[in-house]
């Protein structure tokens, strides 16, 4: 099941950036440039977390705050330049859920989004995948074969989950890493080549993930 994530910010250039990455990953992102629209979009309901600028002219975040805890105890994490700490303290007390100081990664954001949600709703964004013999649950990071829990590094499981999540339609080499979310590695394609080759032997079959030659990798769907 999909998060549904609300970003109020006025700067547009971070919606782009964060819809991308948080798409691939399980998180439906919608945006609202300003506080009045950001209140009368979250009225409509379907929201599981708001991302919410500290920083917007008018109505600022600490305002905007306030009025959603007078209506609502949906998450809430305050996105802010402010490196001040009683401006911290402030939304914190005003009922903010965890803030994230710009500028930040996209994969810390999803990593503080999904604490909280686990924290204050254990049953949202639970996500669970399977093919193939192999369980995965995106939440606690765990991968089970045939059963059996097995021990994944965090590049591991990345590519795992977005190869599984494609299971019988072909990722080309050239994009896995982006669509594991791991933009952050620099990396040549015969490095993703060494990592996916010691995931398959963590999985215990070759036949697992197989290698489409010339393009990518493919993970059956033990259909076939």
């Amino acid at each position: 099941m999909a998060i549904r994530a609300l970003l109020i910010d006025d700067d547009p250039r971070l919606f782009e950036l964060l819809s991308g990455y948080l798409g691939k990953n399980g998180v439906e992102l919608q945006h609202a440039l300003d506080g009045g629209i950001g209140l009368r979009t979250l009225a409509e309901g379907g929201f599981d977390v708001v991302l919410l600028d500290g920083m917007m002219p008018g109505m600022d975040g600490l305002e905007v705050l306030r009025r959603i805890r007078e209506r609502s105890a949906i998450p809430v994490l305050m996105l802010t330049a402010r490196g001040d700490e009683a401006d911290r303290v402030v939304g914190l007390e005003l009922g903010a859920d965890d803030y994230v100081a710009k500028p930040f990664s996209s994969r810390e954001l999803l990593a503080r989004m999904r604490a909280v949600l686990r924290r204050l709703h254990p049953e949202i964004g639970r996500e669970r995948l399977s093919a193939n013999g192999v369980e995965v649950d995106v939440g606690t990071r765990e991968v089970r074969v045939e059963g059996e829990a097995i021990t994944l590094t965090g590049l591991e499981f990345d590519l795992l989950v977005a190869l599984i999540r494609r299971a019988g339609r072909v990722v080309p080499r050239s994009a896995l890493l982006h669509e594991a979310g791991r933009d952050d590695v620099v990396v040549g394609e015969r490095t993703v080549d060494v990592h996916v080759s010691r995931l398959r032997k963590k999985l215990g079959d070759a036949d697992k993930i197989k290698t489409v030659r010339g393009v990518g990798y493919v993970f059956g769907r033990g259909d076939e």
